[in-house]
C-alpha cells in the first residue's frame, strides 16, 4: 500500500475497550518520536467526538465513520491506513466485512477473538489471498492469548537452552488473577453457543485441540477439565474457562512455524486454587462453574469496571515445562492491570504498533508466529508484563 494516511486505525473506538485502546494510545505515546499516525473510528462521528473528549485526546485526533456491515466502507477504511485494530465483537456477527476488506486491500489486522470456530472460517475463507495480498490478519491479541501464546513460544526457548531441546509437554497454569472477563468475551461465548446450536460441527472444532491447523493432526492432549492435584506445584488445579481457545492458538502457531516445538507436543491450561481439601473443593467448585462461567448477570459489551479496578487488577501465570529426564522448567508470565481491559487494550495497541516493523509474510496468523519475541520486547517495555524464568529445573 502506498504511502497511506494512517499507521493504525482503532476500530471500535465508541465501545468500552476500544475506547482504553484510544486512551493508551493518546496518552502512552503522546509526544514520543515513535508514535504512530492513528485515528479512531466507529459507525457514529457525534459518539466518536465524545470519546475523543472523554479521553483528553487533541481535537485534529482524527475520526473515520465506517459501517461494519459494508464491505464499500470497510475497504475505503482499510485503503486510509496500514494496520485495523478492531474490538468490534462478536467478530462472527461484526467481523466478516472487516477482515475481507484487509485482505483485498492488504492491510494488517489485529483483533481480540476468541471464537475458535470463526477463526477456523476464516482461515478457510482467506489465508491464501491473505498470503497473496500480504495482509497480516491476526486474531486472538488480548488475554485471549498473547500472555499463554507467546508464554509458551518463551518458555520453549528456555527449555532448548536448558535441555538442548524443547519440551514435549507444556502445563500453562492460572496461579493469580484479580479483574473480570469482558463484555465481549462473554458475548463472544454467547455467540457461539447460539452458533452451535444451529450448527453442531461448531461443537466438533471447540473440542479439537487442532482445529485451527487445518491439515494437521497432533497428539492426544490433556483434557484440562478434571480437577488433579498437581504434586509438584502442591496445589489443585480446575478448568479455566479460556483454555479451549487458548490451546488452540498455540498450536496454531506451532503450527504456522514449522512445529519448532515438535510434532508430538502436548499443553494444557488449568487455574491454580490451593492446597488441600479446601483447594479440591474449589477446584470442584470451578469445574460447575464452566457450566456458565459468566454467571446469571454476564459483563455486557460497553460496560467495564472503573478505572480504580482495572488498576488494582493483575495476573499471574506459570507455564511447567518437563524435560527429557523428569525435571521441570518454570516460566513465569505477569500483566499489571484487569486482564480483561486495562492489560488487554494494552496487548492489543501494542500488537498493531508491532505489525507496522514486522516482515512476517502475509496470512491468517497469530501474535507468536507473526511477532514473536518482537511483541515480547514491546509488552515488556511499554505494556508492564513481565516474561522471565523462575526455576531452570529441579
Amino acid at each position: 500500500m502506498a504511502n497511506p494516511e494512517f499507521d493504525i486505525i482503532v476500530y471500535g473506538a465508541t465501545g468500552y475497550t476500544g475506547r482504553l485502546v484510544a486512551e493508551y494510545l493518546n496518552n502512552h505515546y503522546a509526544g514520543r518520536d515513535d508514535a504512530p499516525k492513528w485515528a479512531m473510528a466507529g459507525r457514529n462521528k457525534a459518539k466518536l467526538e465524545d470519546v475523543r473528549t472523554l479521553i483528553g485526546a487533541p481535537d485534529d485526533t482524527p475520526l473515520v465513520v465506517a459501517d461494519a456491515d459494508s464491505r464499500e466502507a470497510m475497504e475505503a477504511m482499510c485503503k486510509r491506513t496500514r494496520v485495523v485494530v478492531s474490538t468490534v465483537g462478536p467478530y462472527q456477527l461484526y467481523g466478516d466485512e472487516l477482515v475481507a476488506a484487509c485482505v483485498k486491500t492488504g492491510t494488517d489486522y489485529a483483533d481480540l477473538c476468541g471464537e475458535p470456530a470463526w477463526m477456523a472460517e476464516k482461515i478457510a475463507e482467506h489465508q491464501e489471498d491473505a498470503t497473496k495480498s500480504g495482509a497480516r490478519i491476526c486474531f486472538s491479541s488480548g488475554f485471549d492469548s498473547i500472555p499463554f501464546d507467546l508464554g509458551v513460544m518463551m518458555a520453549q526457548k528456555a527449555a532448548k537452552e536448558r535441555f538442548g531441546q524443547p519440551a514435549k509437554r507444556i502445563r500453562g497454569r492460572v496461579r493469580a488473577m484479580q479483574g473480570t472477563f469482558s463484555g465481549g468475551t462473554a458475548a463472544s461465548l454467547g455467540a457461539t453457543m447460539k452458533a452451535a446450536a444451529k450448527n453442531p460441527k461448531v461443537f466438533g472444532v471447540l473440542r479439537d485441540p487442532f482445529a485451527l491447523t487445518p491439515g494437521f493432526e497432533g497428539p492426544d492432549q490433556p483434557s484440562g477439565m478434571v480437577p488433579t492435584h498437581e504434586k509438584d506445584l502442591g496445589k489443585w488445579a480446575a478448568p479455566f474457562v479460556m483454555a479451549p481457545i487458548n490451546t488452540k492458538n498455540v498450536h496454531r502457531t506451532n503450527f504456522l512455524l514449522g512445529h519448532p516445538y515438535g510434532e508430538d507436543f502436548q499443553y494444557d491450561e488449568m487455574v491454580l486454587t490451593s492446597p488441600g481439601e479446601a483447594g479440591k473443593a474449589a477446584a470442584n467448585a470451578a469445574l460447575e462453574m464452566m457450566k456458565n462461567p459468566f454467571g446469571a448477570k454476564p459483563p455486557q459489551p460497553g460496560e467495564g469496571p472503573t478505572a480504580e479496578e482495572r488498576e488494582n487488577g493483575f495476573y499471574d501465570i506459570i507455564f511447567v515445562a518437563e524435560g527429557p529426564t523428569g525435571e521441570n522448567l518454570h516460566y513465569a508470565v505477569k500483566g499489571k492491570y484487569d486482564p480483561g481491559y486495562g492489560s488487554t487494550s494494552r496487548m492489543l495497541a501494542e500488537t498493531g504498533i508491532a505489525l507496522l516493523s514486522s516482515d512476517a509474510e502475509g496470512g491468517i496468523g497469530t501474535p507468536g508466529s507473526f511477532l514473536g519475541e518482537a511483541l515480547v520486547d514491546r509488552l515488556r517495555e511499554h505494556a508492564e508484563l513481565t516474561f522471565e524464568v523462575e526455576r531452570h529445573g529441579t
